[in-house]
């Protein structure tokens, strides 16, 4: 294997809140997270009064200003409370949301998203901003999925399609270092798109299916040797549904890890078609870690 980068450093965690619950959730995880990293909290709302000026008069400006104001102290106290010892930082931002995210987490954050915002319509669905942040980053993205209530697994979750996956797969690992919990490596195949539309001989699927085991076990070979004191465990499965085998997976972990292929799009990059079902539908929070050029392979 060609790639041997050394185990990533886990940088600043950067959350956008905007007054909806989920949001708020969302900065409760991550406070829990950068307290884990033992790295810093920022706590960014992005008012988007720069893009009111032209309509909304001064004073509705100011009342914009003050309300994300006393929206971010308001979570700055909640997390403190929470975790005294972490560092905590608040910006309110006159931006966008999008632009916002991004610059604050500059080249080594990471941002944190609610699973939807004060636009959100359904409680399975990833709201507008939140995708634009996952699609256009270039440092890791957490989307917090879930109630926030549920009982700790003790398991990372790594989705893993060949050994374009391997830098993904390490932060992964750090993850689940950081959590002492172990890390579960999962390559689901879908037979459908192996075998084509004719039924082939159960030798042929044999053959394909060795072939996605050989992937598997070249990336948990290299992350064992590298992290030989973390728990790992590997499995390959088949299904006619990719995205729905992961889906199933997520309820039995605590984080599910993956790469975010994203591809160019009319109106910018737009996420990959198990990408963006995952970010809609898994039942726990979802680290997408960008990949670099030559690293998108296949989707499936």
């Amino acid at each position: 294997m060609n790639d041997t980068a050394i185990s990533p450093e886990l940088g600043t965690v950067v959350v956008g809140v905007d007054g909806s619950e989920p949001a708020r959730r969302a900065a409760l995880w991550a406070a829990a997270e950068a307290a884990r990293r033992e790295r810093p909290l920022h706590i960014v709302h992005a008012a988007d009064t720069d893009g009111r000026a032209l309509y909304a008069s001064a004073e509705t400006i100011e009342r914009v200003r003050s309300a994300g104001r006393e929206l971010l102290d308001d979570i700055s106290a909640a997390v403190s409370q929470l975790h005294p010892g972490l560092h905590v930082t608040t910006e309110l931002s006159r931006g966008a949301p999008v632009p916002a995210l991004h610059r604050s987490a500059a080249l080594q954050g990471t941002i944190v998203v609610g699973n939807r915002g004060l636009g959100g319509f359904s409680s399975l669905m990833l709201g507008s901003v939140g995708l634009k942040v996952a699609a256009g980053a270039k440092t890791p993205v957490i989307v917090v999925r879930g109630t926030g209530s549920e009982a700790e697994t003790g398991v990372v979750l790594a989705a893993v399609r060949d050994e374009h996956d391997l830098s993904c797969v390490r932060y992964a690992a750090r993850e689940a270092e950081i959590r002492k919990a172990q890390l579960h490596l999962l390559h689901v195949w879908n037979v459908l798109e192996s075998a084509g539309t004719v039924v082939t001989m159960l030798d042929d699927v044999d053959a394909i299916a060795g072939e996605h085991v050989r992937h598997l076990t070249a990336v948990s070979q290299q992350i064992r040797d590298e992290f030989p004191d973390l728990t790992v465990e590997a499995e390959a499965d088949k299904s006619v549904s990719v995205s729905g085998a992961l889906v199933d997976a997520s309820h039995h972990a605590d984080l599910l890890v993956m790469g975010g292929r994203r591809s160019p799009g009319t109106m910018g990059p737009t996420l990959g078609w198990h990408t963006h079902s995952l970010l809609h539908h898994a039942h726990c929070p979802v680290q997408l870690i960008p990949r670099r050029a030559g690293q998108h392979g296949t989707e499936s």
